[in-house]
């Protein structure tokens, strides 16, 4: 048996990203220089092409979105990164990649905004962006790592969602947990659960891009496989040509968005910590989150029941586990690098059986655990 501990880096988050992309098969990156996010780049260019890979530098955001979906359904695993201004830019291509169904991993080091903002400072101002940052009713998928190991982990796991489901997976970390340094076991070769998409079983006459297996999601051939297929941004029928039938619409975007919803099982994680004799729990995520864990300790040790849930999953939402803390406990506290974004939906689905607060902070610093348990004090 190995020792684990040589197998042991320390490695900052956003290389972690790399590594666990590389991990996952990625052999495609197309980006745009910005900070925080801009070590992913560099770092790809290097190591990208020593794995038969190809790496571009793109003229802007919108362009790097285009080439990842383009070589996506050529066959290779793509990934792009960007922050906040260039998030936005991604949008209408996000929109066209969830239409297609064409399977693409997009980083956010979330940064300080609206606009330029403070480039080299923390923020989580891009939750509702990620969700409903392009237009329509589009399926989505949002992961959001808390640390170096989860930057390493969440980005194979982005990788697997996309391939199994045919959707864009945003993976939304912070400038915190991009730019930190910490130790990170990295798994063998083999160790690692890879999920590649399905290849189409029938013949050439027979393929269609856009007829759903039995889990709602369809096959994917490859560009220059011989397979010929349309791919468009308009709806669809299951041929891929466009249509101006309102049945098939409907039919449509049903399944774009059930192909998530009927999974949420296999798709929704989220972590839970000293919540079962819990009165008051906190509702944190990615950096933060790390400020509420030690708030608990602090809590704790003060006599107070206080718990943590973290969703690792921010897209879907996890409703169920947040429904059930509501019934159990008097007061659900939020703490987030923003106004309330996630607040809202604690709100939504915890739906008055709890009091909801909100420690919201927008200056550019980490929310510190003292912040939050003065919060908890106040009740």
């Amino acid at each position: 048996m190995h020792d684990v501990a040589q197998f042991a880096r320390l490695m900052q988050g956003n290389e972690a990203i790399v590594e666990g992309a590389l991990a996952a098969g990625l052999r495609f990156f197309a980006g745009y220089p910005i900070t925080p996010s801009t070590e992913i780049s560099e770092l790809l260019s290097a190591r990208l092409p020593l794995y038969g890979g190809k790496f571009i530098q793109m003229e802007d955001e919108m362009a790097s979105m285009a080439a990842i979906i383009g070589a996506s359904l050529a066959g290779l695993k793509s990934l792009t990164a960007t922050s906040g201004p260039g998030f936005s830019l991604k949008q209408e291509n996000i929109g066209f990649a969830a239409m297609a169904e064409v399977p693409c991993v997009v980083v956010n080091v979330q940064r300080h905004g609206p606009s330029t903002g403070m480039p080299t400072a923390p923020a989580q101002g891009d939750v509702m962006q990620a969700r409903w940052g392009t237009h329509g009713d589009h399926p989505i998928i949002a992961l959001c790592p808390a640390s170096v190991q989860e930057s390493y982990s969440l980005t194979v796991v982005a990788f697997n969602l996309s391939e199994k489901y045919r959707v864009p997976v945003i993976l939304l970390t912070d400038e915190v947990i991009g730019h930190m340094r910490e130790r990170v076991i990295l798994p063998q070769p083999g160790e690692i659960n890879v999920v590649d998409r399905k290849k189409p079983q029938t013949g050439l006459e027979k393929y269609y891009p856009y007829q759903p297996g039995e889990d709602g999601v369809p096959v994917l051939a490859n560009f220059c496989e011989n397979y010929r297929f349309h791919v468009t941004g308009l709806v669809h029928d299951e041929r891929g040509f466009p249509t101006a039938s309102p049945e098939i619409a409907e039919k449509l975007i049903n399944r774009l968005n059930n192909k998530i919803v009927d999974h949420l099982d296999d798709i929704v994680m989220s972590e839970s910590w000293l919540t079962k004799d819990a009165e008051i729990v906190i509702v944190a995520y990615g950096a933060v989150s790390r400020s509420a864990r030690k708030t608990v300790k602090e809590a704790r040790a003060a006599g107070l029941k206080v718990g943590l849930l973290r969703p690792i999953t921010i897209w879907p939402f996890p409703e169920a586990e947040v429904a059930a803390l509501a019934q159990q406990v008097h007061t659900i506290i939020v703490p987030e690098m923003n106004l309330g974004q996630l607040k809202l939906e604690v709100e939504r689905v915890a739906k008055g059986r709890s009091k909801v607060i909100g420690v919201n902070k927008v200056n550019g610093e980490l929310i510190t655990p003292s912040e939050i348990f003065d919060a908890i004090i106040k009740l």
